[in-house]
Parts: C-alpha cells; sequence; structure tokens
C-alpha cells in the first residue's frame, strides 16, 4: 500500500503556485502607467507639427519645454514651484489636523454630530472661489488668505471621509473591547483607531488632491508668484506655452506628492493592519 501511494503521487503532476497576472507585477505597472502619457505627448506633437492646430493655440511638447528652461534659468521657476508646494504643505497640514479633531467629536459623539455635522455639510457644498473674497478682505492679500483657502479646500475631504468611517465602525467590535474594560482613550486606540485608519489614509489623499485645487484657486486671483499666478500672467500674456508648463507642473506635483502618501499608507497600514 504504501509503494503503490508512493508511485501514485509520484506519477501526479506538482502542483505549481498560481501565476501572477500581468497587470499585477510592478515592471508592467509602471510601463502601463506611462502609457497614455506617452500616448498623449505623441499625439500632441503630431497635430502640432502637421499644422493641423495652429501653433499660437497649442505650441509643441519642445516648446513648452523650451518655456520651462528659459524660466529655470532666470531662477523664476523654481521659486514658482517651491511658493507653491509651501502654500500647499502648510495648508493641508492644518486643514487636515482640524479635520481630523470636528471628525472624531462628530463620529464618536452623537451631541457632537448634531451640533457639528449640519454646518459642516452646508459649509461643503459653498464652491472654492466663493471664499475668495472674504478671506482678502479679512487677511488681505497675502500668505494667509491663501494657506486658509488651502486648508479649506484640505478640510472637508478628511473629515468627511474619517467621520463617515468613525460612525460606521462594527458596534461588535466596539462592544468587546467594551467588554474588557476599555474605555475612552483606550477604546479608541485600540478598537476604533486601526479600524478607520484606511480611511484616514484614503481622506488624507483626497484632501491633498483638493488642496491642489484650492491652491489654483488661491494663486489665480490676488497673488504675485506661484503657479497658479503662472497661469493667470500666461493668459493675459498670450504664453500659451507657460499655461501648457504650469498644467504639466500642477500635475506632476500632483503626482508626486500623492506618491508620498501612498508611500506613508503603506507603513501605516503594515503597523497598524
Amino acid at each position: 500500500m504504501t509503494e503503490t501511494a508512493t508511485r501514485t503521487a509520484a506519477a501526479q503532476p506538482r502542483s505549481t503556485r498560481p501565476s501572477t497576472p500581468i497587470w499585477s507585477r510592478t515592471w508592467a505597472r509602471i510601463a502601463g502607467g506611462f502609457l497614455l502619457p506617452i500616448l498623449i505627448i505623441a499625439s500632441w506633437q503630431f497635430v502640432t507639427s502637421t499644422g493641423l492646430v495652429p501653433p499660437y493655440r497649442l505650441p509643441g511638447p519642445w516648446s513648452v519645454v523650451e518655456a520651462g528652461i528659459d524660466l529655470a534659468e532666470r531662477g523664476e521657476l523654481w521659486l514658482h514651484i517651491a511658493i507653491s508646494v509651501q502654500r500647499v504643505l502648510i495648508g493641508f497640514a492644518i486643514g487636515s489636523a482640524i479635520a481630523l479633531a470636528f471628525s472624531a467629536i462628530v463620529g464618536l459623539s452623537r451631541v457632537g454630530g448634531v451640533l457639528f455635522a449640519p454646518t459642516l455639510v452646508a459649509l461643503r457644498a459653498v464652491p472654492s472661489l466663493a471664499w475668495v473674497p472674504l478671506l482678502i478682505l479679512w487677511m488681505q492679500i497675502g500668505e494667509e488668505s491663501k494657506v486658509t483657502l488651502v486648508a479649506i479646500g484640505a478640510f472637508f475631504p478628511v473629515y468627511t471621509t474619517v467621520a463617515d468611517a468613525l460612525r460606521h465602525v462594527n458596534p461588535q467590535l466596539v462592544e468587546a473591547g467594551r467588554t474588557f474594560g476599555l474605555r475612552g482613550w483606550s477604546l479608541f486606540r485600540t478598537v476604533q483607531l486601526p479600524a478607520v485608519v484606511p480611511s484616514v489614509v484614503s481622506g488624507l489623499r483626497l484632501g491633498l488632491a483638493q488642496a491642489w485645487l484650492f491652491l489654483v484657486a488661491a494663486e489665480l486671483l490676488g497673488a504675485s508668484m506661484g503657479l497658479g499666478w503662472m497661469l493667470s500672467d500666461s493668459q493675459y500674456t498670450g504664453r500659451v506655452d507657460r499655461i501648457l508648463l504650469a498644467i504639466v507642473l500642477l500635475a506632476l506635483l500632483g503626482t508626486i506628492t500623492n506618491a508620498i502618501l501612498v508611500l506613508l499608507e503603506k507603513a501605516v497600514l503594515k503597523r497598524w493592519m
């Protein structure tokens, strides 16, 4: 019996691990991410080089690169980038911190939800540009008004995502924690916080994306430096190449900052999950 079983097992094909889908591999994901931008640039070059679109409406890709080189050589490009990044990071940090505090109040307390949730829902519906005249009137045309507008933009995605997650934590987990004598901060740190960590990171990523949108609104009105100001100034001077340069830089900076948060997300999830 033993020899028969051994021969049968040897005759059977060895089990192999299921192959990883090609689009799940790192190299394929990186290559796929570059595919669409390459196609866009190739189409852009084609329509400009063949004359389908006149240069004064859409300069070629190399014209945009030359505009960036010109600004970099004069030291203006890096200053625009540094100022915009600084405004986004400061506003995002302030808005996210306040949002997390209100999320805890609204998500963990029924009284807090009754008092704050309706007002915050109403304020969330206010368009970004509606805040600009009021902030300029209160804070003048300075860094304070721009950073405040960016903070407002970062606040609502973080607040909404985290507050909803806290309100929908599995009640059975909370009750299980209370049966072990957990209350207050210990219950929050041990049970509720690990349950909402993915939502916190997702809210931060949404808040960061919104912060870049509100930055452009802040710099379009009442600014003298920054990528948003470059957009506005280039419109008045007819420099379409600089407009496209500012758009490309905003896209790249948004992608880079989001990638940083993705790395943070992996580290946080590894720690808490």
